[in-house]
């Protein structure tokens, strides 16, 4: 469900803020929200693994040593496939609406602030 006009005026202003108190942070931040788990990578290496657990168990079952280890070899790299995290699409929000900052009173009272506006607006 897409955020309102409002809901993303205040991530922006939040956003902004965080910039402004502790940029090391936010720029951290940014580089990891890149990285996300797709489903078809889950779906692959899930089944990388299983067939990784199946080539182990026939290894165990007739014991052959080296289809045991292979077996494990391959349900490892599933595992690490599955998990691993890659660079996706675009990061972020996508285009940055500029909104000015809060005059005075800090950051928290903006956030009450806002909140109370919110909340007066629901009981119209």
């Amino acid at each position: 469900m897409p955020l309102s006009e409002h809901e993303q005026r205040l991530l922006d202003q939040l956003e902004q803020q965080l910039h402004a108190d502790d940029p090391k942070f936010a720029s951290h931040m940014e580089s990891a929200s890149g990285r996300s788990l797709s489903t078809r990578q889950i779906v692959v290496g899930s089944l990388v693994a299983v067939a990784g657990i199946l080539i182990l168990l026939i290894g165990i079952s007739s014991q052959i040593i080296a289809l045991g280890v292979l077996g494990f070899l391959v349900m490892g790299a599933g595992v690490y496939w599955a998990t691993s995290r890659r660079s996706g699409g675009k990061a972020g929000t996508g285009g940055r609406k500029s909104s000015k900052q809060p005059k005075g009173g800090g950051f928290m009272s903006s956030l009450e602030e806002k909140w109370d506006e919110r909340r007066q607006g629901d009981d119209r």
